[in-house]
């Protein structure tokens, strides 16, 4: 991010520029350039709002929304639960590997790069869009939740049947932005291996999330992964 302004895909510019020029966000700008004097911060400042890059606005069907970026070296390239080619799979991100499996019976990726889905219109938001290096959830609190939160509602109120999975209790707090006469919500525990098995092994949000495109006449995902 420089001093002048983020660069964000032009559809999702047009609705939200006007968060670019909030006290909230020039406040946000000053914490990041104050961060990035004295400590390591990922993604790197091109690829913070990927997610937005990756899928504009009117190519949104589906919502993947995580917490914070991963805050080890390598790892975070600005998309929810993905990693670059190459990178180790965190816990989390092989849960979802095995879900997946298991409701579409879908061979395990040799990657971790969930980009293919992004580029089909799967939006991988994290609420915090970064973070210092080693030290998780560093940078919530600083303004990105109320941005992120404005991108959600702002497809909630100019899209329609768009399908939210919400995995865990932070994404499912989220549900008061959705107006769910207009979109479809699927909530789950989280993939991390804390609560994996209290229900988001077997939860089949894909194939659900897929069944509910194409109940409304949308093309579903390929979730299938290199």
């Amino acid at each position: 991010m420089n001093e002048i302004k983020p660069v964000i895909e032009a559809s999702w510019k047009k609705v939200l520029g006007n968060e670019f020029e909030q006290p909230y966000f020039k406040a946000l700008k000053s914490f990041l350039l104050a961060e990035k004097r004295v400590a390591k911060v990922y993604p790197p400042g091109s690829q913070i709002f990927e997610a937005f890059n990756r899928t504009s606005f009117d190519k949104v069907k589906v919502v993947i929304l995580g917490q914070d970026p991963y805050h080890g070296p390598g790892q975070a390239h600005g998309l929810c639960f993905s990693v670059p080619d190459g990178t180790m799979f965190p816990p989390s991100l092989q849960n979802i590997f095995r879900e997946l499996q298991t409701d579409l019976d879908i061979p395990y990726p040799k990657s971790g790069n969930l980009s293919p889905w992004a580029d089909q219109g799967v939006l991988l938001l994290n609420a915090t869009l970064t973070v210092r290096a080693n030290q998780a959830g560093s940078h919530q609190k600083q303004g990105w939740e109320t941005f992120t939160d404005a991108a959600i509602q702002k497809l909630s109120e100019q899209r329609t049947n768009l399908v939210f999975l919400f995995w865990g209790k932070f994404a499912q707090n989220k549900k008061s932005l959705i107006d769910l006469n207009r979109h479809h919500v699927l909530e789950a525990p989280h993939p991390s291996p804390l609560s994996v098995y209290r229900g988001f092994f077997g939860c089949r949000h894909f194939s659900k999330a897929n069944r509910l495109l194409v109940e409304n006449g949308i093309k579903p995902i390929d979730w299938s992964l290199p």
